[in-house]
């Protein structure tokens, strides 16, 4: 058994862990942890852009922080955390700044000053952006600037296990996959950067990476999570492929269309049209297509979404990456020819309990960005806050770790982590010494059952029906078996472990979806589709059972400045 010790370590290789680690790593010995290379992470394909009220759009000369935090809290249809919402929106255009200064090679309006567009369910063109390719330069700056600074970095290890003893964060355990060794690393402070869980989702935007294992590890380890039954869909996934079409899709001035030639968004949001926000728009698409004013395909039935008006010049400009995907993937030239969407899942607004400084109820133990529920997206996440909320509440973190790692003298115990080590290995031995079940059909079960039950719409019963194919499934799991001995490399293996905490997170998110007995954002319940502000205005909270099921409980909304009322658009 290898062990090492460090100050902080950091899991995750995107956006919030590497701001983290450059806020860290001039103090202190700072270890990153990323199952893929970092510039690999999931932060790499977001596309449209990032929230910041500089008023740079002769639209938006009189934006500000406080219009950005309204849209926000109105968007996340008041289940947002106003405090930690004011926060993120007053530091927005501080760090776009500090990633400006850092090189990052943001689009410019001809007085040289950043460019700004629209963006779904904002009153103002405030989404900073670098053509469609806006969280590819951010990685790689902040990439950049964690190389420079030293920060040790490790590539292509897999996280299985979060220690935590007393209440305290005692470090993770780790899979070196080049090696095939397993790793005890102990420290004194640990952050979880870990992205969301889209692959527990048949239809995903999300990469192969994004399995929730990170919060699956939290909550298996005594963290609670927080709101998990709000999924967020993204209006315009690329049929056959689940390939993301930004939002600056329509930012820029693209229209859906139905298979009647209706843009049909005048009837949902008539003032907001296809920019009102995703939950509204997904839910819009769907109710087309399940009412038979959708085109049908091979892969699906679908919608159009027409660029073809925008002219080559600004599509070539602004949605290169856009009009390449469509090329490459499935052979359409949104110049010439409609793209055909429909809505996929695309973000996870629950996740791990934290309060504003990133800080969970056990010591030493933080989490920031997708993984994390601060919460600054509530029921619904507007576009370009997700990349916001990742650099603002890494930055965040960091100071939050300084501050504890100041005021304590805590030292992790290497025992904790070792027999965590042990357990670990154990699961190791068990899963190589092979049952008859194969982890990829498990996995495609559950996430057929996921989309099919706990999806755009949802009933109590969609959700009882996925809880109880879920017992189903974690029963077969016990004799899961991996095909290939070998520790080096394994996939497969890393895999079957991740499976474990994916049924975790996707029982919660069902559990969550039973109980809230409303529709709010993007939980939407046929069975009660109105908002109770009166009983519902309140956050989910889970907490794992001796048993292997969520105990729930529920937490205020903190309302500081802006008291709910409907949603119109």
């Amino acid at each position: 058994m290898i062990t090492r010790t460090h100050d902080v370590i950091i899991v995750g290789g995107g956006l919030a862990g590497l701001r983290a680690a450059v806020g860290l790593c001039r103090k202190y010995d700072v270890a990153l942890i990323s199952k893929v290379h970092p510039v690999r992470s999931h932060s790499i394909a977001a596309q449209g852009g990032i929230n910041a009220a500089l008023g740079n759009n002769p639209d938006s000369a009189d934006d500000s922080w406080e219009k950005h935090a309204f849209d926000t809290i109105k968007g996340s249809d008041y289940l947002a955390d106003q405090d930690a919402v004011e926060i993120m929106c007053r530091e927005a255009p501080a760090v776009v700044y500090e990633m400006e200064h850092w090189g990052c090679p943001f689009s410019r309006f001809p007085d040289g000053t950043i460019a700004q567009r629209p963006f779904g369910g904002a009153g103002y063109p405030r989404t900073c952006y670098s053509a469609d390719l806006t969280g590819h330069v951010l990685l790689n700056t902040l990439f950049e600037k964690a190389v420079s600074l030293g920060v040790a970095i490790y590539p292509e290890w897999h996280v299985t296990s979060l220690v935590v003893d007393d209440n305290a964060c005692h470090g993770v355990v780790a899979f070196d996959l080049m090696n095939g060794e397993l790793v005890s690393l102990n420290a004194k402070a640990t952050l979880f950067a870990t992205g969301g869980y889209g692959r527990v989702y048949l239809y995903s935007t999300n990469a192969l990476i994004n399995t929730g294992s990170g919060i699956g590890m939290a909550y298996r380890a005594g963290v609670p999570l927080k709101d998990m039954e709000f999924v967020q869909f993204h209006p315009t996934g690329l049929i056959g492929t689940n390939i993301l079409m930004t939002e600056a899709c329509r930012g820029e001035g693209g229209y859906l269309i139905n298979a009647q030639g209706e843009r049909f968004m005048a009837k949902y949001a008539p003032k907001a049209m296809e920019l009102a926000p995703r939950d509204i728009v997904s839910r819009s698409i769907q109710t087309e297509i399940d009412e038979g004013r959708c085109f049908e395909h091979p892969l699906g039935k679908y919608i159009r979404l027409d660029l073809m008006h925008l002219g080559e010049k600004k599509i070539s400009e602004k949605l290169p990456g856009i009009r390449k995907i469509c090329i490459d993937f499935i052979g359409i030239d949104p110049v010439r020819e409609p793209i055909p969407i429909m809505p996929c899942q695309h973000y996870s607004m629950g996740g791990i309990d934290t309060d504003a400084t990133c800080a969970t109820e056990v010591r030493g133990f933080f989490a920031a960005g997708e993984c994390a529920c601060v919460s600054v997206h509530g029921a619904n996440r507007l576009g370009g806050n997700s990349l916001l909320e990742t650099i603002v509440f890494g930055k965040i973190a960091a100071a939050s770790i300084d501050r504890y790692l100041s005021s304590t003298g805590f030292e992790p115990g290497g025992k904790a982590c070792l027999r965590a080590a042990g357990s670990v290995e154990t699961k190791i031995r068990d899963l190589v010494a092979g049952g008859n079940e194969k982890t990829f059909k498990l996995h495609g079960e559950l996430a057929k059952a996921m989309s099919t039950y706990v999806g755009i719409f949802r009933t109590g019963g969609d959700a009882e029906k996925a809880l109880a194919d879920m017992e189903g499934l974690r029963e077969r799991y016990r004799n899961v078996g991996v095909s290939s001995p070998s520790l080096s490399m394994n996939y497969e293996l890393m895999n079957a472990i991740e499976l474990d905490h994916m049924f975790d997170v996707a029982l919660v998110i069902a559990r969550g979806a039973l109980l809230r007995e409303e529709s709010r954002g993007a939980h939407a319940r046929t069975d009660f589709p109105k908002r109770d502000d009166e009983k519902w205005l309140r956050h989910s909270i889970a907490r794992l059972k001796g048993d292997g099921m969520p105990e729930m409980f529920y937490r205020d909304v903190t309302v500081t400045r802006y008291e709910p009322m409907e949603r119109t658009y």
